[in-house]
């Protein structure tokens, strides 16, 4: 991601993006919402039912749920509920109710701010913000600043750059390794492209950094680094981290 990108999203140079998931059943509304926020350099990731949300919050927690209230399997205010309940993500409640009572129902049950359909979209950039910036100092802690990742055994220190076995013992990572590595940890289970895991765009096919990178962390985490069950390779797409991770 470029200076400016993370600069536009409020984000420390040396922080990840922060991480928004988008709950909306509508694709056209969904695809313009992520447009908007990946342009203004933040992470998204989007889901069309509560329940995918809910199985996701299981193992990753974002920074900011947009929440649509007219879901196809469950009521929006429910499910708003529950984030707050099972996380610390802010809650920005996106959709066509524009009824005072669901405002107010909204916010009551925790909801940091309310927009209704349509919407322009350098508003919902600024009430993302907004939101974040006012989470981020109650809590003292910038968006996407989590420290310690677990997986299997294995933990993390992203601000030390110290990989800590299953045994005890601790690796020293280079910063590119720690780069690569909190990127999967940040979106397990999901395909990160090559230019995703460089934060880089239009990488040669020549350039075989990030192969590099791959290499020197399956030698350190991978039983068998030549047959990886860990960070698996998806052949004309990239790479995807294939285990459960927890952030402290």
């Amino acid at each position: 991601m470029s200076t400016e990108m993370q600069h536009r999203a409020g984000n420390d140079a040396s922080a990840p993006p922060a991480l928004v998931y988008v709950i909306e059943d509508d694709a056209d509304v969904a695809a313009l919402v992520l447009g908007t926020l990946r342009e203004f350099g933040f992470a998204c990731e989007v889901f069309s039912t509560g329940g995918a949300v809910l199985r996701r919050l299981q193992y990753e927690k974002p920074d900011l749920c947009i929440v649509d209230l007219g879901l196809p399997d469950m009521d929006g205010l429910d499910l708003m509920r529950r984030i707050t309940a099972g996380s610390s993500a802010g809650v920005l409640i996106l959709t066509g109710r524009g009824h005072t009572a669901d405002r107010v129902m909204g916010l009551e049950l925790g909801g940091d701010d309310y927009v209704t359909k349509p919407f322009e979209s350098r508003e919902l950039v600024a009430r993302v913000r907004s939101i974040l910036r006012r989470r981020s100092a109650a809590s003292g802690t910038a968006p996407g600043q989590r420290r310690y990742a677990s997986f299997l055994g294995w933990r993390i220190d992203c601000a030390a750059n110290v990989l800590r076995a299953p045994d005890g013992s601790e690796h020293l990572l280079g910063t590119a390794e720690t780069q690569v590595l909190r990127c999967f940890v940040e979106r397990p289970h999901q395909i990160l492209t090559r230019e995703q895991l460089m934060g880089e765009r239009d990488l040669l096919p020549t350039n075989r950094s990030i192969d590099v990178r791959i290499s020197r962390l399956r030698r350190k985490i991978e039983a068998d680094p030549h047959e990886p069950a860990i960070i698996k390779t998806v052949y004309g797409a990239g790479y995807l981290f294939a285990a459960d991770v927890s952030w402290e």
